[in-house]
């Protein structure tokens, strides 16, 4: 969508632009010989990123190896970036640990039931993993008491032993480090068991399906961008979402509803555009050097790569489905209209 648009005002610098995608099948070993191919044999003039930790880390090193700039969108774990030249458009901050379960749990105390228990069950997926043992540091330090703390295999299916154990528990609010359908998988066990969670968080969530769940009304997720104001209050944003829609409609998509990974990646072509429009240039280390110097306005907000590890401000919002849609709940300044946090 973005590169039909960018060749629409004639491309970058006056060039199309010819977007090379490769399967790297979610196996960073294979991410890291794709983006090898495109560097020596594609010879492209600049990268953006692959989804998911692993497979951006694996990317890193090539791009650190070449000396290319890489732009990435799904980063989790942001310690981990080392390289001089990688700019992130998942933007959670250098802390994101400690700064999102603060936020969440600032949500959660301002509710009309502040929890006072809290059980933790997480998936063993590395980013997954990371932002569940920060948020059981955080609740520790805000009092919450712990009541259950699970790991779990990622590829886990049979979540009926998981459910008896958070029924058992009986938390006050659970948090679930999931990824993908491990959510709805959860919420369909706990059902079978005749039970619902009161206040209930779950990580990386596929927004579709969770949203649509029965099961899970008001269910509690993360967030950079949502289909509505104040976010759509930008014009480029208000476009964005107007051409993703009409394109999930032709496409047949049974959820049509832009979701955060869809606005992530939007946000990636916006920094390279900026980059290379503002320096009228293809030279990675100028590109790079532009970005750490300027803030970029983009459909997220408005981003800075001058803090550790080139991150900068986590810019994180708590959303909750509402009525088989979602919509942020906290902060308040962007809360969707007429939205507020709703407690069963």
């Amino acid at each position: 969508m973005y590169v039909d648009n960018l060749n629409r005002k004639k491309g970058l610098l006056g060039r199309p632009v010819e977007w090379i995608v490769l399967d790297d099948q979610s196996k960073p070993d294979l991410a890291r010989t794709l983006y090898e191919k495109l560097v020596t044999v594609d010879k492209v003039d600049l990268l953006i990123g692959p989804y998911a930790t692993g497979a951006i880390l694996s990317a890193m090193a090539v791009a650190q190896r070449y000396q290319k700039m890489l732009i990435h969108h799904t980063f989790g774990i942001p310690h981990l970036a080392k390289y001089e030249m990688h700019f992130p458009t998942w933007a959670i901050g250098p802390e994101p640990g400690r700064t999102f379960p603060g936020l969440l749990l600032d949500a959660l105390a301002a509710s009309p039931k502040p929890p006072q228990t809290i059980a933790i069950v997480t998936s063993k997926f590395p980013s997954v993993h990371f932002m569940s043992v920060g948020a059981r540091e955080v609740a520790a330090k805000r009092g919450l008491k712990e009541v259950l703390y699970l790991e779990f295999e990622f590829g886990t299916r049979d979540f009926g032993p998981i459910a008896a154990r958070v029924k058992d528990a009986n938390p006050d609010f659970l948090w679930m480090g999931a990824i993908g359908l491990e959510g709805n998988q959860l919420l369909e066990a706990l059902r079978k068991l005749d039970y619902r969670p009161s206040l209930h968080f779950y990580l990386y969530p596929a927004p579709g399906p969770m949203a649509v769940s029965p099961d899970a009304q008001h269910a509690l997720s993360t967030t950079i961008f949502e289909e509505h104001p104040p976010f759509t209050n930008h014009p480029v944003a208000a476009e964005f979402a107007k051409q993703f829609r009409e394109r999930a409609a032709k496409a047949g998509l049974p959820y049509q509803a832009v979701d955060i990974q869809a606005a992530a990646s939007y946000t990636a072509w916006q920094l390279l555009e900026a980059a290379v429009t503002a320096t009228k240039s293809l030279d990675d280390r100028a590109l790079a050097q532009w970005l750490r110097a300027n803030r970029v306005d983009t459909i997220i907000g408005k981003l800075r790569f001058d803090g550790p590890n080139n991150y900068g401000d986590d810019l994180s919002k708590v959303k909750q489905v509402q009525d088989g849609k979602w919509v942020v709940v906290w902060p308040k300044e962007y809360a969707a209209p007429g939205a507020k946090f709703l407690v069963p």
